[in-house]
């Protein structure tokens, strides 16, 4: 299943719901686990952005339309990359010419 990567950072209005974010968590991993997805980690963290986020999603129109559905309630913005696990940059790497 593909991994995404997502850079987060909280908008004023999400800065002012951060009591609110463990349960905007629980229902995004809810989401995920509704379309055959899964969250595999969460991380705030210190620096440029507020959470990382590993997800995978049975393909990209799935996780685009989770992230949309996210952003849209207007608590973050995100910069969201499809990730290769090394298994797989392996097999991309032994097609190279």
């Amino acid at each position: 299943m593909p991994t995404y990567i997502s850079l987060v950072n909280l908008t004023e209005q999400g800065v002012k719901e951060a009591k609110n974010a463990p349960q905007r968590l629980q229902a995004f991993e809810k989401a995920m686990k509704e379309v055959g997805g899964r969250l595999v980690g969460f991380y705030l963290v210190m620096g440029q952005y507020d959470y990382i986020v590993v997800t995978e999603a049975p393909d990209d129109q799935t996780a685009a339309r989770l992230i949309l559905g996210t952003i849209a309630q207007g608590s973050m913005r995100t910069q969201t990359m499809r990730a290769f696990p090394r298994e797989e940059f392996e097999q991309i790497a032994k097609g190279l010419r």
